[in-house]
């Protein structure tokens, strides 16, 4: 990862892909692991990805960006509703953890229900297309 040596943070101009993806995977709390099982994807793959080695498909990209709740264009570009450079934030409480991992977990679930309704939808078209026939 290319860092700011005088913040010691990520700019937009030196972070790359794998780089927002790692920070924003952190900041999330979440293992390589952990991310990698939620997406359904191999360890190496995701590894890739934060490695700048190989790009998520655009179905992954809006799962990633929903689980990690950032957007999409910062994921790429680094512009948009990301992670913002590190402030001296109040100590996290137990409670307000417990709270924060299950709403990351909601937003996984409805991002890869909507993504699996999307697919019986284009099933559906596609019987009915050929019903029409």
């Amino acid at each position: 990862m290319a860092s700011d040596p005088e913040t010691g943070w990520f700019s937009e101009e030196a972070a790359t892909f794998g780089d927002r993806l790692t920070g924003a995977r952190e900041a999330a709390g979440l293992s390589q692991s952990d991310l990698a099982r939620r997406l359904g994807v191999r360890l190496k793959t995701l590894r890739d990805w934060e490695n700048d080695v190989a790009d998520p498909r655009a179905n992954r990209l809006q799962m990633l960006a929903g689980m990690l709740n950032v957007s999409i264009m910062w994921l790429l570009t680094g512009r948009g509703d990301g992670l913002d450079a590190p402030t001296e934030a109040a100590p996290e409480t137990a409670e307000a953890r417990a709270l924060l991992t299950e709403l990351r977990d909601l937003r996984g679930e409805a991002t890869a229900l909507a993504e699996r309704m999307g697919k019986l939808e284009k099933r559906l078209r596609h019987i009915l297309n050929e019903a029409g026939k």
